[in-house]
């Protein structure tokens, strides 16, 4: 590990845009000739360790271009049961976190990022927080926080206090093009104040946003009843197709690459969405819908999903997937490098980390 680098990159929440940080900061630093290594070493499941964690490192390590032997799985991976494990566990017994520094041992690259655990107190209990890691390793942090409102700024005053010295910087993400000058003009002073540098903010993008037809079919264990070959269509709003049909035609069209969700029986509705820009139908009600209909929809190239849940559940879950979208589509990764190059601040970090660069 000797002359080794790390950036600790954390979140004051979940779903903060970590993932999309690190792509972004990886990508400028790789025009910069700086080599990039990646680890994981924490993620906390609501369900038995999955394949997902796994899944979501190897996908930034493809999109880093990195050799699939740099592929590491996280070093510890929480589930309930194993929580309860830890707090069952003998005192006396070696703490989980006393093989990070095995863990990165081998890990190349002249910067290494490191993402985080969701929250600042998340892994406090296996001694792997933000701020435990990189007191072991002598790390800085890179916050990444996403806008709700102004009030952020108590999180980051906060995490200030709790981080101290070691927070080097914050990226705010997802701030509405409206408010971008003001918050610039208001956070952007206020934080400096407090030594805390805003190193980027990341205007809202929808593609960003977005979900794809897969995603939603795998969330909603749906029947892909056609275009199977479409799934990979993004999705930027749910709208549901409960009116009569001529207030419907005129509710679709403003909509904009949306999913429809409507009964397997309402036709008329159907024919409507997919007339205007709908990216997926997802019916409901145990109805299959009549064979134009799936020949429309192959002529359009729009898949249509069945569930075999009711629309209020249906809605539930898929406005789940919307607020929990994960960066596993080659398209979100271009979106979030051009934001970062053009919102981000590389050569102040670069400054900070002490990196030497050789431009390629």
């Amino acid at each position: 590990m000797a002359g080794a680098k790390y950036l600790l990159v954390g979140s004051t929440e979940a779903y903060s845009g970590k993932s999309a940080a690190i792509l972004g900061i990886a990508d400028q630093l790789k025009r910069q000739g700086i080599t990039i290594g990646y680890g994981k070493p924490l993620t906390i499941e609501q369900d038995h360790c999955p394949v997902n964690a796994e899944a979501d490192v190897s996908f930034i390590i493809q999109s880093l271009a990195l050799p699939e032997t740099e592929i590491k799985p996280p070093l510890l991976c929480l589930d309930p049961d194993s929580l309860v494990g830890y707090l069952q566990a003998d005192p006396s017994a070696p703490p989980p976190h006393s093989a990070l520094r095995d863990y990165l041992q081998d890990v190349p690259g002249d910067l290494v990022l490191l993402e985080g655990p969701a929250t600042l107190s998340e892994g406090s209990l296996v001694n792997l927080s933000l701020a435990q890691m990189s007191a072991q390793i002598d790390a800085p942090i890179l916050l990444v926080a996403r806008y709700h409102a102004i009030e952020l700024i108590d999180q980051l005053l906060d995490a200030k206090q709790r981080l101290g010295d070691r927070l080097i910087g914050v990226l705010v993400n997802d701030v509405p093009e409206a408010e971008l000058v003001q918050v610039k003009q208001t956070l952007e002073p206020f934080l400096e104040a407090h030594t805390v540098p805003l190193l980027g903010l990341l205007p809202r993008d929808s593609l960003l946003r977005s979900v794809s037809v897969r995603e939603l079919a795998t969330q909603l264990d749906a029947k892909v009843l056609c275009r199977a070959d479409r799934l990979d269509l993004m999705v930027e709003s749910l709208t549901i197709g409960a009116m009569n049909v001529n207030s419907a035609l005129e509710y679709f069209r403003k909509g904009r690459n949306m999913a429809v969700v409507t009964g397997g029986d309402r036709t008329e509705l159907q024919l409507a969405a997919l007339e205007t820009s709908t990216n997926c139908l997802i019916l409901t009600g145990h109805s299959a819908p009549q064979d134009f209909i799936l020949s429309r929809a192959e002529d359009l190239e729009i898949p249509i999903l069945s569930v075999d849940l009711d629309t209020l559940t249906t809605v539930e879950i898929a406005d789940q997937a919307f607020g929990q979208v994960r960066l596993q589509e080659p398209i979100k990764v271009q979106c979030i490098q051009a934001l970062m190059q053009a919102h981000f601040d590389t050569s102040r970090l670069i400054k900070t980390l002490g990196l030497e660069t050789s431009p390629v």
